[in-house]
């Protein structure tokens, strides 16, 4: 099930999956170098078999180079997965300025296997967030979450995405009107897979079963629009609940990041 799994993930959400809603792309060999709103590159592929250490330096300096001469991008994004063979990809990319963030686990499964009951705390309900203002106080939350002063541009962002695309699920769970836990669901088109994104619970109110009952809901989604898997980059927080529910783990991911320098 495992290679099964995986084999779907790289034919059905790298390369065009990954840069659907970008601003503009650029194909140079194997990479797509894509735009996306709020000044960030991004750096997508289906795979880089058969490129030995000097072809993939090569490419890191051609991304890099094309971000750069580029008005407006602040930061690149380029998203390793473990399972590639890139010999010296890692070294290419921190030689040349990129960061690696904490690895996470790239971990797909039945959508019908989440989508189960889950009793909530008293006080809490779950509410799919439509309006500029329910939006505005989720990206806040999450805000505080991931410690992301960029909230309000996320938030805005979020709002662009949400009306060209009415696909894209956003559910809450609120406690005393405030959003107290949150996620995304985001369908892939033409794939049978749907995304869980932006996972975030206030601490205060972690292991009371909410994120598990956002997962559930979420799951219900995408049952209902007729997808039947669902995928998630997630933390090791995370990854026990979505392995319980069914989801299994196929590889891991590790974004690395590019700031460009103050001047």
């Amino acid at each position: 099930m495992r290679m099964t799994h995986l084999a779907a993930y790289d034919r059905d959400l790298r390369t065009d999956a990954e840069v659907r809603h970008a601003l503009s792309v650029v194909a140079h060999g194997p990479l797509r170098l894509a735009v996306f709103p709020g000044g960030h590159g991004f750096v997508s592929y289906a795979d880089l078999d058969g490129l030995d250490s000097g072809d993939i330096e090569t490419l890191v300096d051609v991304a890099l180079a094309h971000f750069m001469h580029s008005s407006g991008i602040d930061s690149i994004e380029w998203k390793t997965r473990g399972h590639d063979h890139a010999p010296g990809l890692g070294h290419a990319l921190e030689t040349r300025g990129f960061v690696p963030e904490d690895p996470e686990s790239v971990m797909i499964g039945e959508a019908a296997l989440l989508a189960q009951p889950v009793d909530l705390p008293a006080g809490v309900e779950l509410r799919r967030a439509r309006t500029d203002a329910e939006v505005y106080a989720m990206e806040e939350m999450q805000g505080r979450v991931f410690d992301d002063p960029r909230w309000r541009v996320r938030a805005e962002t979020t709002l662009q995405r949400i009306r060209e695309d009415d696909s894209v699920e956003l559910w809450t769970a609120v406690a005393d009107g405030q959003v107290v836990s949150a996620g995304r669901l985001e369908p892939v088109a033409g794939t049978r897979f749907a995304g869980l994104w932006g996972g975030a619970t206030m601490p205060e109110w972690r292991g009371r079963g909410i994120y598990r009952a956002l997962t559930a809901q979420r799951a219900r989604s995408a049952l209902a629009i007729g997808k039947t898997y669902l995928q998630s980059d997630c933390t090791e927080f995370s990854r026990p609940i979505l392995e319980r529910a069914g989801l299994v783990k196929v590889s891991t991911t590790t974004p690395y990041v590019w700031t460009r320098p103050a001047d």
